[in-house]
């Protein structure tokens, strides 16, 4: 008992345009709501009891909000309460080209673009460095899922065919983990930007006609935080991990135009966003015994990071424009949908280090839980 239960956080950020659809998409002026009218088509043909109006109330709306706004309202609290133990993850969800992985990681040619992992990687060294007892270590993975497979995106020598390179996802006594992916200790800011960078120039990087650079694959940043004392008599150690999720885009193979190699790559795409949107659905029924966690690559790698024991935030991507309308009615659907998923974020457990794996002058003392 005592426990908190709290729904997931969903945000929409709308994409700035100069051919904003005003006549059909309305934004609350409480900054929390957005409205969506379709004009029946004179044509005939349509049934008339078609909906042409549908409203959607969330957490926040994130319009004209630069980078600084969208950290604030999005990550920051999250990130605090890692540093006191509890999981936090933030996914980006949206069509393709809407702006998933400016928000996520942002655009390197201004400092004041960076997005939300590089942010949170400063947070978190900032935090740490006026932390006067406690020593916080932290750890960095990088996985992509391209068309069901696992990579790591910080594998040295990227073998990417390679058969001996293949990932699996494990449950393990400890949580989901993944099987083969490198974990990187980082002991400053700059060390993990550079991994950060190092893990974007290996995404796989596709072509089609909606977006020049259209990830095609999702990206899951994870920082792994340990805090402890400075005492050495106090063995105490508290940790949390941090899940930073840039999701493949959604989209329509009509529209793109894909074929051969891409139209390949986008259905696995909608099929792991479909998983991921039943399996959101399944976490917001109270009545469901069974949770489909295992049905792709993606929702099982996501099993302890959504719902449960962890805080969670989604930030969905949307165009402003008349011609995404669909698009960004679904998009808008599935953030209501995870808006209904409640989870019990509760501190990670201290635990205890073996006295003897260490001591003064033995630097920071790692601990692999995988």
């Amino acid at each position: 008992a005592g426990t908190k239960t709290r729904r997931v956080l969903a945000f929409v950020r709308v994409k700035p345009t100069s051919h904003f659809a005003q006549d059909m998409i309305k934004l609350g002026s409480d900054n929390k709501s957005i409205d969506i009218y379709i004009r029946k088509s004179p044509r005939g043909g349509i049934v008339n009891n078609t909906q042409t109006d549908w409203s959607f109330k969330l957490d926040g709306l994130l319009h004209n909000a630069s980078q600084e706004m969208v950290y604030e309202a999005v990550a920051k609290d999250l990130v605090s309460k890692a540093l006191q133990g509890y999981n936090g993850t933030i996914m980006c969800y949206g069509q393709t080209g809407a702006g998933k992985t400016y928000t996520m990681t942002g655009a390197a040619s201004e400092y004041r673009n960076r997005g939300i992992i590089p942010r949170a990687i400063q947070q978190i060294f900032k935090s740490a460095a006026e932390f006067l007892n406690i020593l916080v270590t932290v750890r960095i993975s990088y996985l992509e899922i391209y068309n069901e497979t696992l990579f790591d995106l910080l594998a040295p020598a990227l073998g990417r065919g390679c058969k001996d390179n293949q990932l699996t996802v494990m449950d393990g006594p400890q949580g989901v983990y993944v099987k083969g992916l490198s974990i990187h200790p980082v002991s400053h800011e700059e060390e993990a930007l550079h991994l950060l960078f190092e893990g974007e120039t290996n995404r796989v990087i596709g072509e089609h006609s909606l977006n020049k650079n259209s990830s095609r694959s999702h990206c899951i940043f994870t920082m792994f935080i340990e805090c402890r004392s400075r005492d050495y008599t106090n063995h105490k150690c508290l940790k949390s991990k941090i899940t930073l999720i840039d999701l493949a885009g959604s989209e329509r193979l009509s529209k793109t135009g894909s074929e051969g190699q891409v139209r390949i790559e986008a259905s696995y795409i909608n099929k792991s966003l479909t998983f991921l949107e039943q399996l959101v659905i399944a976490l917001a029924d109270p009545k469901r015994e069974h949770i489909p966690f295992r049905q792709s690559k993606l929702t099982h790698v996501l099993k302890d990071s959504l719902g449960g024991n962890c805080n969670t935030v989604l930030v969905t991507n949307i165009y402003g424009e008349a011609e995404h309308l669909e698009e960004t009615l679904s998009s808008l659907r599935f953030a209501t949908r995870m808006n209904w998923v409640t989870a019990e974020p509760v501190p990670n457990k201290p635990f205890y280090r073996e006295v003897g794996t260490g001591g003064p002058g033995g630097g920071a003392i790692l601990l692999y839980y995988n």
